[in-house]
């Protein structure tokens, strides 16, 4: 076994990345890259119905979106490989084959049918519903009977023990009794091997020394631990990370709300931000920071501080973490980022440098980069909607009709209309009209975007120039009166 550190991420192709399963490569890749070691991809594509190229492309393009960086795997090649485990069927026999030698596996003709009336008579007795040995110790001549009537066998491991135990790093000592396991499948019918056989070979082959995933598997760390002794190969460590719960402290699911890590890149979601939020669903930093850098998550690991409990997902604390993220952007990667959503939307914007300036006024406002949809339009409508109501009270007010009017009367002096003249502006409409505070800045503000609330209001004349300014606060007027 190798002394580096070797860590792997191993997903299904058969759909969209799940959070929780991007979670689990988020502490691989942290792990190895904190100890100097290596990440694997390896693509677990068995099972032949479900698996998709389209699948596993849209898997790794999300963990590139991500920022994980592996070290060997199936676009990439290395020692190990091949990295799909439809391409490594020969390992796959080739290792059944060692086994029925050793005599350490049995066929077994048993049908689906047969084996679900056994499992439903053990549950009416209230026995534990293990295999139950039928063809355990099937004569030749039975075997030959079988065949005879088509039945082509699956293999099933003797499990002959009194208890596994193993060190979980995150949860101590687990055992587990030996009539918990049964017998157990390793290859179906035809050779397929099943995922407990297939994930030892390729763990051992690729030297992994850790194998972090979810708590879902600890029912079947045993039977591979059983695995990796029938061969006589060293088990490397293994570590099992609690489940995410949703708020109804109910396993994570589509009735939360997203479950993919494309719908949460659709939302608006800065990648930084997952990383970090996905982190802190298992692990914390012993300084107590939550806002933590890729390189404070990767020198800062340790097993220790990995947590035996559930993780909660809230979605408001992403929000906030990714609200911090757009904030400490700075303005052009953020309109860089938001152009291709925003020109998608229809706006006419030319570049993401055109943008800057929106970009600059809203910053502060969104927690998503969706967000911006919203925040930049009141830029290029051509015309205010006055007609909300705590508009039209702002405007209905007498004290505003005279805000308007020394408004038109000392910008008609103007030549433009800008950051830098704006607060002038103002001070000498509040001289003219008489009027301060709050019953001067919020009819301009409405006046102007048709909102009570919004960006920075000399960033806002400055984009709309003098002459639309012009030609919104008459229109106020005119709708005051």
């Amino acid at each position: 076994m190798s002394q580096t550190v070797r860590t792997r991420f191993a997903p299904s192709p058969t759909g969209h990345l799940h959070i929780g399963n991007a979670r689990t490569a988020i502490l691989n890749w942290i792990i190895a890259r904190h100890a100097g070691g290596q990440f694997i991809l390896r693509v677990e594509d068995t099972d032949q119905e479900r698996s998709t190229q389209e699948s596993e492309a849209s898997i790794l393009k999300d963990l590139q979106w991500l920022g994980l960086d592996w070290d060997e795997g199936p676009d990439t090649g290395g020692n190990a490989g091949p990295y799909r485990q439809s391409e490594r069927m020969d390992l796959y026999k080739s290792h059944l084959d060692q086994l029925i030698e050793s005599e350490k596996v049995y066929p077994c003709y048993c049908t689906a049918e047969e084996l679900e009336e056994r499992r439903s008579e053990q549950l009416a007795k209230g026995e534990a519903t293990q295999y139950n040995g039928h063809c355990r110790n099937l004569s030749y001549v039975d075997k030959q009977k079988y065949e005879a009537e088509g039945r082509e066998p699956a293999f099933r491991f003797k499990a002959d023990t009194e208890s596994v135990t193993f060190e979980d790093l995150i949860r101590g000592a687990v055992t587990v009794p030996g009539d918990q396991l049964g017998d157990f499948i390793i290859a179906r019918a035809g050779g397929m091997p099943m995922y407990n056989f297939a994930c030892v070979i390729d763990d051992h082959l690729m030297e992994i020394t850790q194998v972090v995933r979810g708590d879902d598997h600890v029912s079947n760390t045993p039977r591979q631990i059983l695995i990796y002794q029938a061969f006589g190969w060293t088990p490397p460590q293994f570590a099992h990370i609690p489940m995410i719960l949703g708020p109804d402290r109910q396993r994570l699911s589509k009735r939360h709300g997203a479950t993919s890590v494309d719908q949460y890149r659709e939302q608006g979601y800065l990648s930084d931000a997952l990383v970090n939020f996905l982190s802190l669903l298992s692990w914390s930093s012993e300084s107590g920071d939550e806002i933590l850098t890729r390189e404070r998550l990767i020198s800062e690991f340790n097993f220790s501080r990995l947590s035996k409990s559930a993780a909660v997902f809230d979605t408001e604390k992403l929000d906030w973490m990714n609200g911090m993220y757009i904030r400490n952007l700075d303005v052009a990667e953020l309109s860089r980022l938001l152009f291709p959503i925003l020109k998608d939307r229809g706006y006419s914007i030319d570049s993401a440098k055109e943008l800057e300036p929106i970009t600059g006024l809203i910053q502060e406002k969104i927690e998503r980069l969706s967000d911006a949809n919203e925040k930049v339009a009141v830029f290029f409508k051509e015309d205010v909607n006055l007609n909300d109501p705590e508009a039209r009270d702002v405007l209905s007010l007498s004290t505003s009709k005279q805000v308007f009017q020394s408004f038109l009367d000392v910008t008609d002096e103007l030549s433009e209309l800008n950051r830098e003249t704006f607060m002038p502006l103002m001070k000498a409409v509040q001289q003219s009209s008489g009027i301060k505070g709050k019953e001067l800045w919020m009819p301009v503000r409405v006046a102007l975007t048709g909102q009570l609330h919004g960006p920075d209001l000399a960033g806002t004349v400055e984009w709309f120039g003098l002459e639309k300014c012009r030609k919104r606060v008459t229109q106020a007027l005119e709708f005051s009166k």
